[in-house]
């Protein structure tokens, strides 16, 4: 009963003095605000890089000439070079974790269709690379391993494709193409995937048998990269261990840091970019951090006010027989109605500018539980915390010097 009549009594002296009480909980309020809504944002983008690039396949692994960079220059440029088509098969043959594999080549150049034409890059793969990729035929069909044997000029092109050099509406199934001078026969369509993480349009893309992409526009006979699929993410370190060895074996080398190759999968990108945006989440949140700070020293400077102003108040209660505890606590609850009802106010301010961050930037965000907890953890710690000291001082004085005070 006692703690309830504090309680009443802590509500009266806040709304005796409403706009001071609201410019002290200002500052908790942009504080609370401004982490939400810096968490929903950093969890959002983490969100997003991680669906971005599992739509890329989240379990690809992809291999890559060269034993990597040193001062930002390659020490070898023969390295580049190092990937031939014998270690494709025997990573298709030999390798257990991975569940589809294809060379890939590339090029960039003009494709053309009548006088319409358009920039883009032909990529030389395989039929497995729909499935590593994550990639599907909206029309038509994939080019088969008898057409990449026998290095078919035959494409599978991409909606931005289709949008550039057909831009009647027409399907460009049979139709025939120039890249770079060398014509390919239009096969399939691919259904639109839009811009990757990077800001690549995954839609400009033309695919073609890897053999006639090698012979008929690069004239090389080395592979570019390979691009496979482990059995699932959890085994794709694995799958990455197993690739490295069988490359070992066919280049014949002993010490991996001789490597002529880099093996690495979506998993290890993931986390780096994750990584990032978390960093960069902890600054954010940090930053708004200081906002709740600047709210508990507000607290603390309105309760020393207060506990100037009534003074008097005090010395009163205690001499009718009120104790330093009761005192204390009336002070202490004051600064926690403070803190808890500018934390609430906070969380709703941070929700509703989640809300316009999303709508209006088109940012992705995610609002987490565990955010508005802590939130209102921090507030309820604020309070107690910034208020302790100025409701001691209240319970500490002198009844006689207080009911003295003017």
């Amino acid at each position: 009963m006692r703690i309830l009549n504090l309680l009443k009594i802590a509500w009266r002296a806040i709304k005796l003095n409403k706009m001071r009480t609201f410019l002290t909980m200002l500052g908790i309020i942009i504080g609370v605000a401004s982490v939400i809504a810096m968490l929903a944002v950093g969890e959002g983008s983490t969100q997003s890089i991680k669906t971005q690039i599992s739509s890329m396949g989240s379990n690809m692994i992809t291999i890559r000439p060269g034993a990597g960079m040193q001062g930002g220059v390659r020490t070898d440029p023969g390295e580049m070079q190092s990937l031939k088509l014998e270690d494709y098969e025997s990573l298709r043959d030999q390798a257990t974790l991975l569940t589809a594999i294809s060379p890939q080549v590339s090029g960039s150049g003009q494709v053309i269709s009548g006088a319409n034409n358009w920039p883009s890059s032909i990529y030389g793969v395989t039929p497995e690379y729909l499935d590593i990729r994550v990639l599907e035929l909206a029309e038509g069909s994939m080019f088969t391993s008898a057409e990449v044997k026998s290095a078919a000029k035959v494409a599978v092109i991409g909606q931005t494709i289709v949008e550039n050099i057909f831009p009647d509406g027409e399907s460009p199934i049979g139709k025939m193409i120039r890249f770079n001078k060398i014509p390919f026969k239009v096969i399939g369509v691919l259904e639109p995937k839009g811009e990757n993480t990077f800001g690549q349009d995954q839609d400009d893309i033309i695919l073609a048998p890897y053999t006639a992409v090698q012979k008929r526009i690069l004239a090389i006979d080395y592979l570019q990269s390979i691009v496979a699929s482990a059995v699932n993410e959890e085994q794709a370190p694995d799958a990455v261990e197993e690739v490295s060895a069988i490359l070992r074996e066919n280049h014949q080398i002993t010490n991996p840091q001789e490597d002529d190759f880099n093996v690495f999968s979506m998993e290890e990108l993931i986390t780096a970019l994750s990584s990032t945006s978390e960093i960069l989440t902890v600054l954010l949140v940090a930053i708004a951090g200081i906002s709740l700070l600047i709210g508990g020293i507000g607290i603390m400077n309105i309760m020393y006010v207060s506990v100037k102003e009534r003074t008097r108040e005090i010395g009163l209660r205690m001499a009718v027989g009120g104790k330093g505890a009761d005192i204390l606590i009336q002070f202490l609850i004051e600064a926690i109605l403070i803190s808890i009802t500018g934390g609430i106010l906070g969380v709703l301010l941070g929700i509703s500018a989640t809300l316009i961050i999303q709508n209006v930037f088109n940012w992705p965000t995610i609002v987490t539980l565990y955010s508005v907890i802590i939130s209102f953890a921090v507030c309820a710690i604020t309070g107690i915390f910034f208020g302790w000291y100025p409701a001691r001082k209240a319970a500490a004085l002198d009844p006689i010097v207080a009911l003295r005070y003017e």
